[in-house]
């Protein structure tokens, strides 16, 4: 989706040429970057669709069939294209090129949203796992994968959905300065049999942010288990005593403990496939973070 939408704002440059021919080089230049930038958006999330669809492991003939719709359906709309062009005067009018123009790529844009929005993915990335793990906080229950997908926001940005989350944040970014060293060994008590570090941040009564860090060995299931620790905090914050962020912390570790292999049970028997878990740890940090922890008890 957003590759179509790159692809989109590339051909605004190429549209223009005809209005600034003096710069046609480095507008269709440019152009034609913001396509290649598309494309290599494109193509493998586009494999990853065709393997969904390769149910008996038929890869090669599915992509195949899909070679041959593709460009039959180019070789239409070339023809359709032609026919538009010649249509009584849409080529001395620039301002019905550019409409016809807009109008044939929100068209697409809309199909490309209705074709997407119709796939059904077993597997769990950010997006979803955000979707379970709220529900089984808040009614224990995880609901099928053909539920979620329908729910799934595909254009919501990570940055803008709630709760904010920040994943791969080193200590000395997430622990205020004032009491550093205090509260990193008591977070790291509370964290010694996990794989990963979580803080809140807050001001006043309301949580701003969830930061969490990593440990080395953390797996895709860490981190699905610090989201669910996130989202018993963040509906659970108001009951629990807003001073005590170390209380709270020891809380939703509780809760997790409890809680959380029921809902890797239930994941299982609601047809998600737990070994097809998209959600990649920041191993980029670990190292570094390692290190921080050193100089901190040396």
């Amino acid at each position: 989706m957003y590759a179509d939408i790159i692809g989109s704002a590339g051909s605004v440059f190429e549209l223009s040429t005809q209005l600034y021919p003096a710069y046609f080089l480095p507008l269709a230049s440019l152009g034609n970057l913001m396509k290649a930038i598309a494309r290599g958006l494109k193509d493998p999330s586009f494999r990853v669709i065709q393997n969904h669809f390769a149910i008996s492991g038929n890869l090669g003939e599915v992509a195949a069939k899909e070679e041959v719709w593709e460009v039959a359906a180019q070789l239409v709309g070339l023809a359709l294209g032609i026919l538009i062009m010649d249509a009584p005067g849409l080529r001395e009018s620039y301002s019905m090129h550019a409409f016809t123009w807009l109008s044939v790529r929100l068209l697409h844009l809309w199909l490309r949203y209705q074709s997407l929005s119709k796939l059904k993915f077993p597997s769990i990335n950010l997006k979803r796992a955000r979707v379970l793990v709220n529900s089984h906080v808040l009614y224990n229950t995880v609901p099928g994968y053909i539920d979620v997908n329908k729910e799934e926001k595909l254009l919501a940005w990570e940055h803008f959905l709630q709760p904010r989350i920040t994943f791969g944040v080193p200590l000395k970014s997430m622990i205020p300065e004032g009491d550093f060293s205090h509260v990193v060994k008591a977070v790291l008590e509370l964290y010694v049999q996990e794989k990963h570090v979580l803080f809140v941040n807050r001001h006043g009564s309301k949580v701003l942010n969830y930061y969490i860090t990593y440990k080395v060995g953390a797996t895709s299931l860490s981190v699905l288990k610090s989201l669910w620790q996130v989202y018993w905090l963040h509906n659970h914050h108001k009951k629990l005593d807003r001073d005590d962020v170390l209380g709270w912390l020891n809380e939703s570790l509780l809760k997790v403990e409890a809680r959380f292999t029921d809902f890797l049970k239930q994941l299982e028997e609601a047809g998600w496939q737990k070994d097809q878990i998209s959600l990649k740890v920041p191993k980029h940090l670990l190292f570094e973070e390692a290190d921080s922890l050193a100089e901190l008890f040396q």
